[in-house]
């Protein structure tokens, strides 16, 4: 392996989000990793840093190409330069498509448990969240058409969130799937914003299946949002896109993020953005497989130390979901029980949706010595939590 993914990078006084908790605590909540970005990414910045000069900033030709020839190259999607629209963030475009293509009052459907921003980017706009629970069964997930195809038949739905792929649970959604609710939807005119912002955060030999890819209808009938933020650890740059290939709804759309100012770039967002497609690819390659490793060290330590907590199969994402169901129905209080016992640190299950109530969280994307760390306080935890001991 080239990178070095050991490194132990210290994060704390650093403004970090996701380090900003007492000393003692190990935080494996938010989806962001501990790793140093690529070296190629950072040599791109120093660069644009040293010239020293950081004015209003436009996007460039360089950005188009490297998304078209990133996603046509790695994912087989050809797209064109008109459909692509230069955003802040995932999660500000999700809640522009809210505001500017539903209605206040309207249903918006998710698939619960599911990230657990798209309820605030609903609520938050004076729509009503809608769930179509996802099916849990013998530790897989799947879709219940019949209840999705209900709850988009009700004539105030007017937008399905989908998450491809899908976080907490790091399912990959088949190209039959995706066929599927794109058939369901432009059958009840209900529009699709698809969050793909994990996309490239598969395990080695899987990929994903981008919703655009799968159908004219899909493609005609949907809003994808795309980023180089996740995979390449670049979330504070605030840099992103959206994909629209149908005119209509990109004009709309395009007005939506001028209205709410998320649409043009800082001085380090495009350079970022172009320098993780054009040199990040064979970092972003060792990252999977280091992602992959991780997860099965997590795998292998909970099935071997931990058997009372079940490992949902996840093949993307370096977030892990952890069924519970056999301690406590109530993920919340084991969360905080261990916050509390060992100073690490989980997302609640429930704040996916009450269908995420007996699971918790885990964020895997961190060397391996703070991993095992973090395993061997949840491993502590647990069996105190297990004996009773919840004070």
């Amino acid at each position: 392996m080239k990178y070095d993914f050991d490194k132990l990078t210290d994060r704390r006084g650093t403004g970090s989000l996701k380090w900003d908790v007492p000393h003692g605590e190990l935080p494996m909540w938010v989806a962001d990793m501990d790793f140093e970005t690529a070296p190629e990414i950072i040599r791109a910045l120093q660069e644009r840093a040293v010239h020293g000069i950081f004015g209003y900033h436009v996007v460039t030709e360089d950005w188009y190409e490297a998304y078209r020839s990133w996603w046509e190259r790695r994912h087989q999607l050809e797209m064109e330069k008109e459909w692509l629209i230069f955003c802040t963030g995932v999660v500000p475009a999700i809640s522009s498509t809210v505001r500017k293509l539903t209605t206040v009052g309207e249903n918006v459907l998710i698939q619960t448990p599911v990230y657990n921003i798209f309820f605030n980017s609903i609520r938050n706009n004076g729509r009503n969240v809608l769930e179509s629970p996802l099916v849990y069964k013998n530790g897989e997930y799947s879709i219940d058409f019949a209840d999705l195809e209900e709850k988009l038949a009700d004539p105030q739905t007017t937008l399905m969130l989908l998450c491809n792929p899908h976080n907490p649970i790091g399912k990959i959604w088949d190209s039959e799937t995706l066929a599927r609710i794109g058939e369901l939807c432009g059958k009840h005119h209900v529009l699709v914003l698809s969050d793909e912002i994990h996309c490239d955060l598969t395990d080695p030999e899987y990929r994903y299946i981008p919703f655009a890819s799968v159908s004219r209808a899909c493609r005609d009938n949907s809003i994808t949002c795309l980023a180089p933020t996740k995979a390449f650890n670049l979330a504070g740059l605030q840099t992103a896109a959206v994909m629209v290939p149908n005119p209509v709804l990109r004009h709309k759309l395009n007005r939506g993020l001028n209205t709410d100012e998320v649409a043009e770039p800082n001085a380090f967002a495009v350079a970022a953005a172009v320098a993780a497609f054009g040199q990040g690819e064979e970092w972003l390659e060792d990252l999977r497989h280091y992602l992959w490793e991780n997860k099965q060290y997590v795998r292998k330590f909970i099935g071997e130390r931990l058997p009372e907590i079940r490992v949902v199969p996840s093949d993307a994402t370096y977030l892990l979901w952890l069924d519970c169901s056999l301690i406590t129905g109530d993920g919340g209080a084991l969360a905080a029980f261990i916050r509390r016992d060992s100073g690490l640190y989980l997302t609640e299950g429930e704040e996916y949706g009450e269908p995420g109530k007996s699971f918790i969280r885990l964020n895997t994307a961190c060397p391996r010595e703070r991993l095992r760390e973090g395993l061997e306080r949840l491993e502590r935890s647990v069996k105190k939590y297990g004996e009773g001991v919840h004070n």
